[in-house]
């Protein structure tokens, strides 16, 4: 039993939000990893992962954090780039894919492209560390068929087949011990299976290290203390997004109902997919779930009527509330006041349009 070194692993991580982004970075810090890479979507880290030449296999990162929802290139297809591309030097990276929109058709894509991990927004510091413990300690072997190369899918072996439709003995599989050569099979009914040494574990155990790890509380303890401390901006970084949501609410009420509206329903939408995210890591749930009841309101279809916007509006102005009040927690009786208000004012509009 002990504690990983993370001094002797490199992290890089992808996240537009420069709040979120410096938040992670300073998390690992307290986690001591010993180098960190950020980039701001994924054209920036595919660009950045380019530049790592002949050198990638000694300086590449160890792990690969990043975001699902960024543009111009969002985290999916940075995982793809990552596990399909000639120029990505270590195709079988962890990948922990970090988003507030943690639903299963996301959950799916992610795993259909070959994600090791998938942690949903908000987090704590224990999480992000549990999941880094997961990549570390226990790492899935890599399938590889004519249509998929990524972990396998499967967590244990008594799981149940996913889409590659794993069902032949093992004595009929393709067992590779070496990453040399990465390719796909030709035949439509191969599967390969790569079982590799856990490097990661030998390089953060520093050879040797039997069992397994522990959480390091004391290191933990102080990277929650962060989040707190950086909790006390988050207020003012929030209540730039809801200043945003407010305008592009204004500006919808100015365009056509009719086919003018669907961009700045889809701005909402991304909004309030942050806000979901961030509320919680930094001691404000009630923004969560005000953001996640925006969100859901904002998916693509969605009416686009005043009515609608009046029920945007409703929204706006709870979480605007929540944040110059400083309704952290649940809020206790006047959090739940807000919420049952949001919900009254949401019925009563709806019903005017019955």
């Amino acid at each position: 039993m002990g504690t990983f070194d993370f001094s002797r692993l490199g992290v890089l991580i992808v996240e537009d939000n420069s709040y979120i982004r410096q938040t992670l970075e300073d998390l690992l810090r307290y986690f001591q990893f010993g180098r960190i890479a950020t980039a701001k979507n994924g054209e920036e880290a595919i660009d950045y992962m380019k530049t790592l030449g002949s050198a990638g296999s000694i300086i590449a990162p160890d792990v690969i954090i990043s975001d699902l929802v960024m543009s111009p290139i969002n985290g999916l297809l940075f995982l793809r780039w990552i596990r399909s591309s000639k120029d990505s030097s270590n195709r079988m990276v962890p990948y922990i894919m970090l988003s507030g929109a943690a639903d299963q058709a996301y959950v799916h894509s992610a795993r259909d492209l070959g994600v090791t991990e998938f942690l949903a927004k908000p987090f704590a510091a224990g999480s992000v560390y549990t999941h880094l413990l997961k990549v570390i300690e226990f790492p899935r072997q890599f399938v590889t068929t004519t249509k998929y190369f990524g972990p396998d899918r499967r967590r244990k072996k008594n799981d149940s087949p996913t889409k590659e439709r794993r069902l032949k003995d093992e004595k009929d599989v393709t067992i590779v011990y070496s990453a040399d050569k990465v390719v796909k099979p030709q035949v439509p009914s191969d599967v390969w299976y790569f079982r590799l040494p856990n490097s990661l574990k030998e390089k953060a155990g520093g050879g040797g290290f039997k069992g397994a790890a522990e959480m390091p509380l004391d290191l933990l303890e102080e990277a929650e203390k962060q989040l707190e401390r950086a909790s006390l901006d988050f207020t003012t970084w929030a209540l730039d997004y809801v200043a945003k949501l407010a305008k592009l609410c204004t500006d919808a009420f100015e365009a056509e109902a009719e086919g003018g509206r669907g961009k700045f329903f889809g701005d909402i939408n991304l909004l309030a997919l942050e806000l979901r995210g961030q509320g919680g890591t930094f001691g404000y749930p009630l923004i969560s779930t005000f953001g996640k009841m925006l969100y859901d309101a904002t998916q693509d279809g969605c009416r686009e009527d005043d009515t609608a916007l009046e029920i945007v509006k409703a929204h706006i102005d709870s979480m605007r509330a929540v944040l110059r009040e400083k309704v952290s927690g649940d809020g206790g009786q006047v959090g739940r006041a807000l919420l049952a208000s949001l919900k009254k004012a949401i019925k009563s509009k709806e019903a005017v349009v019955e």
